[in-house]
């Protein structure tokens, strides 16, 4: 028998991140310019949300775990109250450093990466307890394949939903870029490289100190 977990009412951080999750979801939604858009960037967001609900009591996250989900979902969230090309934050840094293009797109993907595979990593070395190296290996493996199906999804939705052509782009956020897609699937893989390579190098550190 493993160890008692708090009910979800003994949580006060879930509780606090459930709540602005809730309140900034609709914050999003009143405020967006194109609802069609946020409605369906916003069908992950709550996939992941009904997972995470529905596994709470077989599966626990650390805090640490929770804090980075919780911050990857503002970040989607923000992405996806107005088409990525036209993001107020991706076009101030397009300003201040002279960029080609509103990159806030890129930032959210490689936020996939570097802010989900350290979850990814809990279960598989707490839940699963697969070897370490595949522990590590295993969430950029995971993350890179999402990417892939992200995309794919995303093609497909622009495809069907969106009659007109250039709509379908907005809404893929290619602004013009023929190897977005690959990019933003590099971008999501480096994420998760780093965030394995920090986490290895500092589980490492701490079973050093223990000896």
């Amino acid at each position: 028998m493993g160890p008692v977990k708090k009910t979800f009412i003994r949580q006060p951080l879930h509780i606090v991140y459930s709540i602005l999750f809730v309140v900034y979801l609709a914050y999003t939604g009143l405020t967006t310019p194109d609802l069609k858009n946020w409605a369906l960037e916003n069908t992950l967001t709550l996939s992941l949300v009904i997972f995470l609900i529905a596994f709470y009591n077989i599966f626990r996250f650390s805090d640490l775990s929770y804090t980075l989900i919780f911050l990857f979902l503002l970040l989607h969230m923000y992405g996806s109250q107005y088409q990525y090309a036209e993001n107020p934050f991706g076009e101030w840094l397009k300003d201040q450093f002279n960029q080609p293009r509103n990159q806030y797109d890129r930032i959210v993907h490689l936020g996939f990466g570097l802010l989900l595979a350290y979850p990814m990593h809990e279960v598989f070395s707490k839940a699963l307890h697969v070897r370490p190296f595949f522990s590590y290996l295993l969430p950029m493996e995971i993350v890179l394949s999402l990417s892939a199906l992200y995309e794919l999804v995303e093609w497909v939705v622009a495809d069907v939903v969106f009659e007109d052509n250039q709509r379908g782009m907005d809404f893929l956020g290619m602004q013009g870029d023929i190897w977005d897609a690959q990019k933003d699937m590099a971008l999501a893989l480096a994420g998760a490289a780093v965030a394995m390579l920090v986490t290895a190098v500092l589980k490492a550190r701490s079973a050093w100190h223990q000896k």
